[in-house]
Formats: C-alpha cells, structure tokens, sequence
C-alpha cells in the first residue's frame, strides 16, 4: 500500500463502521488519488489563495494539506484593481502576464513545501468583466501562461462555457458543496461577494446574495484602512435610515436565482450612491454593513436554512457575523480558519478534478444553463 493510501484510510476511517475493514481496502484499491493546486483570486483583491489539495475518486474525500495567502503588490493590485478601464491590447498583455505570475506562484509554493507529487493545477483566475446576460465573462490568468511556468496540467476558465450556455458562470462552488459538504443546511461565502448555496426540494439551487468586500474594502480605503478589521470602523459610524432604505431597495433583491452580480453592478447601482450622499465614511460603512447583514439574514429566513457553514475572509468581521446572527434563528457555524480562507481555492481543485475526469461540474439548477455540464479549458 502507497504511503498516498495509508493517509487516506487514517482520514477517511473516521466513516466508522460503514465498510468493514476488508471491504474498505478493496473500495480504497479501486480507486484513484489526485494531489492537486487550486489557486482563486477572489473580487476584494486579498491576494492570491494557494491550497494543496488530496482527493479520493470517484468517492470523493479531500483533504488540505498545505495553504498559502500571497499578498498581492501595490503594482499587481492597482492593475487588477483597474483592468476593466484596460485596452483590449492592455487587458490581453495583463492576461498572459498575470499567468505567469500565478505559475511562478505555484512554482515558489511547491518549493516551499517540498511538493513533489502533484497531477494538476486549477486556477479560477482574476474576474475583470462579468455579464452573462450578454454572454460574456473574463477571468485574467492565462491557463497556458500557468502550464508553461510551472510544467503541470492546468485546468482554467470554469466560467466561460457556463455563460455561452446561457447561464450565470456563478456561484460554481455549489458542485462542491453538494460533494463535501452536504451535513450542512447551506453554505455561504462572504467574499467580495456574498453567495449561498441549500437544498431546495432535492435540489441544489445557489445565487450571490449581495455585495460584501467589495464594497466595505473600498470604502474602508478612503480613510486609509485596507479593510474594516473586526467591524470596528462599523461599530463607530452611524446607520443612515434614508440610505439603507435605499440600499435594501434595489431591484437586483427581488429577482429570483438564478442570478449573480459582478463589479459592473456595484459601479452602476451602488457605488453612485455614496458619491451622491454627503456622509461620514464611518456611517457608509455602518450602513453598508447593516445592509449586507440584512440582506443575508433575509435569505436564510426566507429558506428556512437550519444551519449555514460561513467561510470567506467576511467571516472574520465579527460585527458583520453578530447582526446577521441578531436577524435570524439560523445556526451560524464557522469551521476552522484553512477552510475559512481556502474552501473556494479546494473547491476549485474539487472543479478541475471533475473536469479532467469529464464529469459534470456545474448544475445548470444553479447557473440556468441549457445544461449541466463539465467546465473548464484543460492544457498541458
């Protein structure tokens, strides 16, 4: 038996009894061990999430091995940050640039742990553009840039396919929740974006719920701060009636999923509004809080979600998680800090797994595409 093996069995032993032990190592033999890089980059600039992942396939298990957050630049943040007001030639240079700057990641992240076993790397990329309804999509972060720098198979563009078949290209993480983590009523993720996913009649339905970080980050910069630690700049502000009334307003809160949202949105319809109201930063933040809590407090009420697994970099604004608690009778559970940070990063392992096995993984419940589908460009 593979040292591979013998860790598996350890981690999966836990099952307690469902298999005898003989049955158990004749299942664990037929089955295949993937070792795996997911690499997001999610919307409120962070930086880069590296997680090393093993999965057992086709009964899917996982376990992190090794995690890392890689701050971004002040340079490489400013041109991600601004790479929607990018030329086509810009945009396409900061695309293959960017690729190797994940790949030379992952290479500095190998060497660090000493990983030598590894099948594949999958990168969810940088979001610049996000408009299904018209049929288009861009994460920046050439897959080919990535494969060429670090010599590994790459799995990239998990959204594209999506969208050209009519669907969202968002949330894709409900795959993986319904695969590792159905104990839980729902699953939400509070990252620049907060999204959801839950069972619904038997079937898994997941939509964004409303910006989180990606407004409270950029507004926490004008006074200097990169994000508001805690909740602490919320507790010291004032709730604005008139503009939470405003905020909860919004037409995007009354159509129903499938739907997401991307920075477009927030330029359109959320950003105006604190250019147009003569308000403290403070209070913006107090009440952009209240809103999102609200906001995320509906949908669990409205769903009677039981309990819901937080992860996300908002699931360490303690104020943030106290009011949504505050409006719901759901259980709020907050795992430990790797799957906090790096569920989405695993989850897109989970993804290209999935891809490079051409098995479905992104439900066309949950997207409204034509049809569930495997997504994904696979290269080297």
């Amino acid at each position: 038996m593979s040292k591979s093996t013998e860790i598996l069995l350890d981690s999966t032993s836990k099952l307690d009894g469902i298999y005898q032990f003989e049955n158990l190592y004749q299942t664990y033999l037929q089955m295949k061990i993937y070792h795996c890089i997911g690499l997001m980059s999610g919307t409120s600039l962070d930086g880069l999430d590296i997680c090393y992942a093993q999965f057992l396939y086709p009964n899917i298990q996982f376990r992190i091995l090794k995690t890392d957050t890689l701050p971004y630049s002040n340079d490489l943040k400013s041109q991600l940050k601004n790479a929607i007001h990018l030329s086509g030639e810009e945009l396409t240079k900061l695309d293959i640039d960017y690729g190797f700057i994940l790949g030379k990641s992952v290479n500095d992240f190998m060497e660090k742990h000493e990983i030598k076993d590894i099948d594949f790397v999958a990168s969810h990329g940088h979001t610049v553009f996000h408009n299904p309804k018209d049929r288009y999509t861009l994460q920046v972060g050439n897959g080919l840039a990535i494969a060429e720098e670090t010599g590994l198979k790459t799995v990239y563009d998990f959204r594209t396919q999506d969208v050209i078949l009519g669907g969202q290209g968002a949330p894709l993480v409900p795959m993986g929740d319904e695969i590792l983590f159905s104990d839980y009523d729902a699953c939400l993720n509070l990252g620049g974006f907060s999204n959801i996913s839950f069972k619904r009649m038997e079937k898994r339905i997941a939509f964004d719920i409303c910006p989180v970080n990606i407004v409270l980050n950029k507004l926490a910069e004008k006074i200097g701060m990169p994000f508001d630690k805690d909740g602490n700049i919320a507790k010291s502000g004032k709730i604005n009636e008139e503009l939470l009334k405003t905020l909860n307003n919004l037409d995007y809160y009354n159509q129903p999923p499938p739907k997401s949202l991307g920075i477009e949105w927030c330029i359109e319809n959320i950003f105006p509004l604190f250019e147009q109201t003569n308000l403290p930063i403070e209070d913006f933040i107090s009440t952009y809080t209240q809103h999102s809590a609200q906001q995320i407090a509906k949908v669990l009420n409205e769903n009677s979600i039981k309990n819901v697994l937080i992860t996300g970099g908002g699931a360490y604004n303690t104020y943030l998680i106290e009011i949504i608690q505050s409006l719901t009778e759901t259980e709020i559970i907050l795992p430990e800090e790797n799957l906090i940070e790096f569920k989405e990063a695993l989850l897109f392992g989970l993804l290209g797994l999935l891809r490079i096995e051409n098995q479905v993984n992104v439900f066309k419940l949950v997207t409204g595409a034509s049809k569930d589908h495997s997504s994904g460009i696979v290269v080297g």
